[in-house]
This record gives structure tokens, C-alpha cells and sequence, in this order.
């Protein structure tokens, strides 16, 4: 008989082909300002969190593989293109991106790398004019059917 283990988290890409599983409390929360983030999530940074790889396995589907560097492995949704994952191939641990958790307001940020590469504008954000999705253009609404996947 073989041990069922409980996900601590969850998560995967928007259109559902991709799902895994961490069986730790994930660690490490960062954000990477780096220009090889930059350009593999398309964003001013990469926000990442991770557990041992013996505490992770893909749930549903496999990833697409990018070697983004001799030493990194960068997962991704052949399929959507949700950046999933991020891996130093000597190391004994993978991160995945924490948007693409189901629930990644847990993660907290404990530090920020790579500020060389750090978009100028990354540090007055809090002072941009803020709206929430359904305010920002109303008449817009009844055609925003998310085609997303569920979390979870």
C-alpha cells in the first residue's frame, strides 16, 4: 500500500494542463529583479518561493523546460504559457512562481535580489492610482469571461 501525502500548497498555469503539488511549507519568498527574470516572466520582476525537491511533484501535465542559463531550468505551460518553475540544476530545491499558486497571498517576500537589474519605477508604484478590476472599465465587463482555470 502506498503512502498518500497531503499537499501544504497548491498550484499551476491559467489553462489548467499543468498543476503541482508542494508537500512543505513553502520558503524562501523573493522577488527577483534580474533582466533573465525580467525577460522569462515579461514583468519587472520574478516572485518566487520553493521547497526541497523531494516535497514537490507536477500533479497534472509537465512543464515545458527552458535552460535559461548552463546552471537554471525554467518551467513553463507549453500549452497557456504560465511561467511555473525555477530550478539551479545544483541545487536541491525548486521554486515556483508565486502567482501561480493557488494561493499566493500566503507567500511572504523575505527578499528582493538582483536590484541592479530593478525597474526605476518599481519603487514608486505605491503612489500610482489604484482600481480594482471590476471599476477600471465597467463597460467592459459582460465581455470579461475568464477562460482561466479554476485554482485548486
Amino acid at each position: 500500500m502506498t503512502e498518500e501525502r497531503t499537499p501544504t500548497a497548491t498550484g499551476g498555469c491559467q489553462c489548467g494542463a499543468v498543476r503541482y503539488a508542494l508537500y512543505a511549507e513553502p520558503s524562501g519568498g523573493n522577488i527577483c529583479h534580474c533582466r533573465m527574470c525580467q525577460k522569462a516572466l515579461g514583468n519587472f520582476f520574478g516572485a518566487f518561493t520553493g521547497v526541497r525537491l523531494n516535497e514537490f511533484a507536477w500533479t497534472r501535465g509537465a512543464p515545458a523546460i527552458f535552460k535559461s542559463s548552463e546552471l537554471v531550468d525554467r518551467g513553463f505551460c507549453r500549452d497557456c504559457g504560465t511561467p511555473l518553475s525555477f530550478r539551479y540544476l545544483d541545487v536541491d530545491r525548486i521554486g515556483v512562481t508565486i502567482g501561480s499558486l493557488d494561493e499566493p497571498g500566503r507567500i511572504t517576500i523575505a527578499k528582493q535580489i538582483g536590484i541592479e537589474s530593478r525597474v526605476p519605477s518599481f519603487a514608486t508604484l505605491h503612489l500610482v492610482p489604484e482600481f480594482e478590476t471590476r471599476t477600471f472599465e465597467p463597460e467592459r465587463a459582460p465581455k470579461l469571461r475568464s477562460r482561466q482555470a479554476p485554482d485548486g
